[in-house]
């Protein structure tokens, strides 16, 4: 068991999670554009409820994306700035992966189609199947629009969709339409099942020095993107 601080500021949601052993501790509000003022303070105060301190700790989790541009420099660089100061290796998490987590989780999905609102009509996009013990990525994560989102494997599943890029539903090919067995479009990242995830990654062996963590947008140009700089930040 590994002791892990976990955050998220990569969607509108902004999240803070302990997992000390069994225990996970978590911290979850929906707070647009209020990331930066929120962020530090909601980790002090998860720390101090724990009764620990960041150098008690493991590693930092954090997701890398992809997501809302400004939410990821956000995340990366407290995290940064927090491993740095108590010595700590970070892990990087996919915001697409958290997200099937916590849909197996929570309604033992094995199948799982993760898909958040990119904006400018994309949405980003990758496919998961639970093995029993931690997830195969079955489609790597990408960005398209949404008729453009195709299964290629393991057709016949009981595939289901999460995320926000499934309030687009509309726009996917009726022929992906018609292999999803449920949505669940208001499911964002969280940090309690980010946590759970680092401690399996940590275990692993796949924590990164602090200076080596880099956000994951998936699209280039990223400051020529106009309307994204705030979205979710």
């Amino acid at each position: 068991m590994a002791r892990i601080l976990a955050l998220d500021t990569s969607t509108e949601a902004c999240s803070v999670a302990l997992k000390l052993g069994d225990e996970v501790i978590e911290d979850f509000r929906l707070l647009p554009r209020q990331h930066t003022q929120l962020l530090l303070p909601m980790i002090q105060q998860i720390l101090a409820d724990a009764g620990t301190t960041l150098q008690q700790l493991d590693a930092i989790a954090f997701t890398n994306g992809p997501g809302s541009f400004t939410g990821l420099r956000i995340t990366t660089g407290v995290a940064q700035g927090l491993a740095f100061g108590a010595d700590l290796p970070l892990v990087p998490i996919s915001t697409l992966e958290t997200m099937a987590l916590t849909q197996h989780r929570e309604h033992f999905s094995h199948y799982i189609l993760s898909a958040l609102d990119a904006r400018m009509g994309e949405v980003y996009w990758a496919a998961y199947h639970w093995n029993g013990s931690g997830f195969d990525c079955l489609m790597q994560p990408a960005v398209t629009a949404p008729d453009r989102v195709e299964l290629t494997s393991d057709l016949e599943a009981d595939w289901v969709g999460v995320g926000s890029g499934w309030q687009l539903f509309d726009q996917f090919s009726p022929v992906l339409q018609s292999q999803l067995l449920q949505i669940y479009p208001d499911t964002l990242p969280r940090a309690g099942d980010i946590a759970r995830l680092g401690e399996q990654y940590w275990l692993q062996g796949a924590a990164v020095a602090p200076e080596l963590a880099q956000p994951v947008y998936l699209r280039d140009n990223v400051a020529h993107k106009k309307g994204e700089a705030g979205h979710g930040a």
